[in-house]
């Protein structure tokens, strides 16, 4: 088991084979109630309705586990599909389709509001706020995209065109 902290998370993490699943299950209910009962101590409270499970392999492997509902003190937690973990959106075979998905989805909404701003700034004021926005929203942990496929990239580089075209996006609403 590994363990990580950080100022108001925890992460713990277990490396075990498919066969082992029910053991390994057992083995992380102790872990977290040993974390609770440290907190408790610390004067902390452990939210387990903000605990996450989550199983990370090939889909193959993924087939093979049966186990999708993880006690967790006093709850029953679902295993998720995907985790937000320090701002990049994991999924269970770590393909970052998830991460792609959301920066678009949000990508494009934060250019629509950006509208109104760009049409009240000058040109060289516009163009700036337009890469300050997008090379934070781009270039935040982007060495996660390498050799992803090509279908993810052309969906961050369509967000990245549109907002090259943004005067596009102001007219049509």
């Amino acid at each position: 088991m590994q363990l990580h902290q950080f100022a108001d998370d925890i992460q713990v993490y277990i490396s075990v084979t498919v066969s082992d699943v029910a053991a390994v299950v057992q083995t992380f209910e102790c872990c977290i109630s040993d974390i609770n009962d440290w907190m408790r101590a610390s004067r902390l409270r452990l939210n387990a309705t903000k605990t996450q499970v989550m199983w990370l392999g090939s889909s193959q492997q993924l087939k093979l586990v049966i186990v999708n509902d993880i006690p967790v003190l006093t709850t029953q937690l679902k295993v998720v599909e995907s985790a937000r973990d320090l701002g990049v959106t994991l999924d269970s075979q770590l393909s970052l389709s998830y991460q792609v998905a959301t920066l678009s989805r949000s990508g494009f909404y934060q250019l629509r509001q950006l509208c109104p701003a760009v049409r009240s700034l000058t040109v060289d004021a516009a163009k700036t706020s337009i890469q300050a926005f997008i090379s934070r929203r781009l270039d935040y942990c982007n060495s996660l995209s390498y050799g992803v496929p090509d279908s993810l990239i052309r969906k961050l580089q369509s967000f990245q065109n549109a907002a090259a075209r943004l005067d596009y996006w102001c007219q049509t609403e």
